[in-house]
């Protein structure tokens, strides 16, 4: 995964509470493993006039106009502003892929359900939690200013507004360390491979026929 330590980026503003899973990526595109490709489908209900399929082109597809995605103030934005228990909902990963893959890296709201957000911080997604009245300022801060951006500083654990504000944001110190590190739960697990290789082969020492099946294959 890539490394998440500062981002600099527009705010899309979507004002809804309770977004479930199903609205994020729909059903029926659950088919695919790959994590990529699924960006298109993203709230591909809203997105669209016409109901999506796998694999179909969605360059020529009919737009709600009045989506916020398909807005043009809003494209290129890399940062999605969102009310509470955003993610709720069946657990699918596809959510956290739909999301990355159409360039959110940062997620803000005063809630996330709480699969779904230990999914966004495993696909190198920030899903970062401020209060209800913090979260109101930025939606009326983001509607009143065209291309209206913050700036998310992991490390630091803070988000600057244009005029300078800084909200300051919680997050586990083991969830930080992969995201600021670009790392999911191998790679986590690989950061203690000589630990690992040393303990196999203590093992192979004290327990020997624990090991005789497998050297046999």
């Amino acid at each position: 995964m890539e490394p998440l330590t500062r981002v600099e980026g527009v705010v899309a503003p979507l004002d809804r509470s309770n977004v479930d899973t199903d609205a994020i990526i729909p059903k029926q595109f659950l088919k695919s493993i790959h994590r990529t490709g699924f960006g298109p489908n993203l709230f591909d209900e809203w997105r669209y006039l016409d109901e999506g399929q796998p694999g179909q082109d969605c360059s020529d597809r009919p737009l709600n106009r009045d989506f916020v995605l398909n807005q043009p103030r809003y494209q290129g934005a890399s940062i999605l502003l969102t009310r509470a228990n955003f993610g709720c909902g069946s657990s699918r990963e596809h959510a956290p892929w739909a999301l990355a893959d159409f360039g959110f890296r940062v997620l803000i709201a005063p809630s996330f359900a709480d699969i779904f957000y230990n999914n966004c911080s495993k696909n190198g997604i920030l899903p970062l939690t401020l209060p209800e009245e913090t979260v109101q300022g930025l939606f009326e801060a983001t509607w009143e200013q065209p291309g209206y951006a913050l700036t998310v500083d992991l490390p630091g654990q803070w988000v600057a507004t244009p005029e300078g504000t800084r909200h300051s944001f919680e997050i586990d110190p083991h969830r930080k360390h992969m995201l600021v590190e670009g790392l999911d739960e191998i790679g986590v697990t690989l950061e203690h491979a000589d630990a690992i290789h040393a303990y196999e082969q203590r093992q192979r020492m004290v327990t020997p026929w624990l090991f005789s099946d497998i050297e046999a294959l």
